[in-house]
């Protein structure tokens, strides 16, 4: 039987860094002391002027074929999981079939207790609050002005600071403070975006300084016909620059861009009005409110109030075509994510994983690999519902239907984004604290946190790995079991019947089971890049 906590082997080297994995042969049991000693010695932080993960990979060539042959007999085994981190990798025999086996139960089963529930029983459940207290509006222009000024900052130093995106702020506060942690706020604590984005504030000026309408309530002015599809084609836009690009974490590469979508949205904003281009085209916006329609806080009429977390999502209308789309790809994006890195997707093209080209020579493979995974996801979906309609003799329009049980998505694109991003969190965080008292390279110490150690050490090791192992997976578990809950919300509005309902969702939990099964199957797998 197989312990759940193994001493680790010297397999494929993983830079905390870059994510690059070199090679050191030798396979062999250590005894307790053993361990302690190999963990001693190993480095707990990346070496400086590293790139992370999203830029250029290289490999160490040290015997590559050997351990790739060993790498690719250990993935055959189907209850070993292979966590990686630190500069020397663990492979951490965890019995994944069970874990695997276990979540895809779990979901089953929430979905066939609650087919027996009556329907009235779980929504006067999640319909229940817990008013806290009241604030206003009027702090929200400053704190905006305030965040917009940090992030001219922030421009600045990613033209003027260190050229190394773990030293200088831009990179690290966009794609690890943001993209990474910001997400996970907005799904615990609500709509923050709405008040911390760098357009409001100076929206609000520019409206006052040349007499434009001011009031974001006010009908927008952007052509209704066009739906989300702005902010799906600058969504799409932006995955393909951090999952495709060959250098996104380039700070001024990355300073350039961001300058650009700054503007080019505050002019938006200006010809169509706040409300409308930030609700339908401004794609942080539109990702981060929908978000936070998971969030168990809930803010009506000026009264913040606890919820369930999910609830709110059971009172969302329909999303159109394009707002369909839009939450379809933020659950693609981030699983292709994990996906391009795996052994298995890098060798359907032949590329050795141990033999890294980086990722410039792979901008067509990760282009296409971007766009198949949207596609088969959305067919995938449009063949659950569309089943679940036929089994249940539904009469209501498949695109009502559709964007309707989308919302049941954001639970599992909110899991599989915490899960995904939780060691670059983690690890790239630590930097970003640094990187924040010295912006610009000059020996400041603004925050006190300039000379603090970086602690990569806390994803190292076996034992790490095994508890981020087991983090991560309930998290998956928890982000589909919670999606059940609130897809069988949502199919009682359609159906009042409760047999009809079950019926409808039964394709579409099946979907679910089959994500949990791919998100568990993709923390497991071998990965490189």
């Amino acid at each position: 039987m197989l312990s759940s906590r193994p001493p680790p082997s010297v397999l494929p080297d993983i830079s905390p860094a870059r994510g690059e994995i070199g090679c050191r042969l030798g396979l062999r049991q250590f005894s307790t002391s053993q361990k302690e000693a190999v963990r001693s010695k190993l480095p707990i932080s990346p070496l400086a002027g590293e790139m992370s993960g999203r830029t250029e990979g290289g490999v160490k060539d040290r015997g590559a074929g050997v351990v790739f042959a060993l790498a690719t007999a250990l993935a055959a085994l189907p209850t070993s999981a292979f966590a990686h981190a630190s500069d020397g990798g663990h492979v951490l025999l965890l019995p994944t079939g069970y874990y695997i086996a276990g979540g895809a139960f779990a979901v089953a089963v929430s979905f066939l207790v609650l087919a027996f529930l009556p329907p009235a029983a779980l929504d006067n459940f999640l319909r229940k609050r817990l008013a806290l207290f009241a604030f206003g509006d009027r702090p929200r222009a400053i704190v905006s002005l305030i965040s917009f000024a940090g992030f001219v900052l922030l421009i600045a130093a990613g033209l003027l600071g260190s050229r190394d995106p773990l030293s200088n702020p831009l990179p690290l506060v966009i794609w690890t403070l943001l993209w990474a942690g910001f997400t996970l706020l907005q799904g615990v604590f609500g709509d923050l975006w709405s008040w911390l984005n760098p357009w409001y504030g100076p929206w609000r000026v520019a409206s006052r300084v040349f007499g434009l309408q001011s009031d974001e309530a006010k009908p927008s002015r952007l052509p209704p016909w066009l739906g989300y599809w702005p902010a799906f084609a600058l969504f799409v836009a932006f995955a393909w620059f951090e999952l495709v690009d060959p250098a996104p974490d380039d700070p001024a590469r990355l300073a350039f861009a961001a300058g650009i979508y700054w503007l080019a949205s505050f002019v938006a904003m200006l010809l169509f009005g706040y409300g409308g281009w930030s609700k339908r085209g401004e794609f942080l916006t539109v990702f981060f409110s929908m978000v936070a329609r998971f969030a168990p806080l809930e803010r009506r009429d000026g009264r913040l109030s606890l919820c369930w977390p999910g609830a709110k999502l059971l009172a969302a209308e329909p999303l159109p075509l394009s707002g369909t789309a839009f939450l379809l790809l933020s659950l693609s994006s981030v699983s292709f994510d994990g996906l391009s890195k795996t052994f298995f997707w890098l060798g359907l093209f032949g590329v050795n994983p141990l033999e890294y080209p980086g990722r410039t020579a792979l901008i067509g493979v990760g282009s296409f690999g971007l766009v198949l995974t949207f596609v088969l996801l959305a067919a995938v979906f449009t063949l659950a519902v569309f089943l679940g309609q036929r089994l249940a003799g539904d009469a209501q329009s498949f695109g009502k239907t559709a964007g309707l049980l989308v919302w049941s998505i954001v639970p599992i694109a909110l899991a599989y984004h915490i899960a995904h991003y939780l060691t670059v969190l983690l690890v790239d965080g630590q930097y970003a604290l640094v990187a924040l008292s010295d912006p610009f390279g000059l020996g400041w110490n603004l925050f006190g946190t300039a000379n603090r150690m970086v602690e990569a050490g806390i994803v190292a090791g076996a034992e790490s790995a095994w508890w981020l192992w087991n983090l991560q997976a309930g998290v998956i578990i928890a982000g589909h079991v919670l999606a059940v809950v609130v897809a069988h919300g949502l199919t009682w509005r359609l159906h009042p019947q409760a047999s009809r309902a079950a019926l409808s969702q039964l394709p579409l939990t099946l979907l679910m089971i089959a994500y949990t099964i791919f998100g568990l199957w993709l923390l497991a797998t071998p990965t490189a890049g």
